[in-house]
């Protein structure tokens, strides 16, 4: 039953540390917003990772073709990482980001950070191309029962979420060498590596259909 967690467990190590906005976010939030904050922020990218996997899952073969056939998809969830990007990275400094005190999460602040982590994950196409390709290439290793790919997913997610943990714990650390200047530029240096991101997001929705066949690539994975 469990013979597939050797496979799954590298794997979600190796997901947590592609270079991606939710990394930098999440090193940021655990950086000046402590540790349950991050938590929090991160169940909410891997519920946004849940979701994926039960979508790519249901309609793998025919949502590949779909992705190739719609190029704007990337465009758009391009368009709104750069303009979120561009919000942090003209956002002015205010009282409370330059008060000291100002780390400490408000009432509502929990759920914001919850949203923020699911949305800033889900409106990135790439992620759920990401679990499309992992679907159909363990698949078939696994019989396609559907037992074993929850275990295999489960083992995946729970490796990523434990190695979650322990960046969150590293990032916290530096916390005491943040003064609230240096956050305020670590903020938009976190803008700008999402308006980068979301520029490669865009551009892959210009790239011709012919050299974006997403079914050839996967195919490609499988024979080497």
């Amino acid at each position: 039953m469990f013979q597939d967690l050797p496979t799954a467990i590298p794997l979600g190590f190796f997901l947590a540390f592609l270079i991606g906005p939710v990394f930098f976010v999440l090193l940021e939030t655990a950086a000046t917003k402590g540790f349950r904050a991050a938590i929090t922020f991160d169940i909410g990218v891997i519920l946004a990772d849940i979701a994926f996997i039960g979508i790519a899952y249901l309609s793998s073969y025919q949502l590949l073709e779909n992705l190739s056939n719609q190029p704007g998809l990337y465009v758009f969830g391009g368009a709104i990482l750069v303009v979120y990007g561009l919000l942090m990275y003209l956002k002015k400094p205010t009282r409370d980001m330059l008060d000291p005190n100002r780390v400490k999460v408000k009432k509502y602040g929990y759920l914001s950070l919850f949203i923020k982590g699911f949305l800033l994950n889900f409106i990135n196409i790439g992620v759920l191309v990401f679990w499309l390709g992992v679907i159909i290439i363990i698949g078939p290793s696994v019989d396609n029962d559907p037992h074993r790919l929850l275990i295999f997913f489960g083992g995946m997610i729970a490796a990523y979420f434990i190695t979650d943990i322990g960046k969150i714990l590293l990032a916290k650390q530096l916390k005491r060498y943040l003064t609230p200047r240096r956050i305020f530029k670590v903020k938009k240096l976190l803008g700008f590596i999402l308006i980068i991101c979301g520029v490669v997001l865009i551009t892959k929705g210009f790239i011709p259909k012919d050299k974006l066949d997403l079914q050839k690539g996967i195919e490609k994975m499988k024979s080497q």
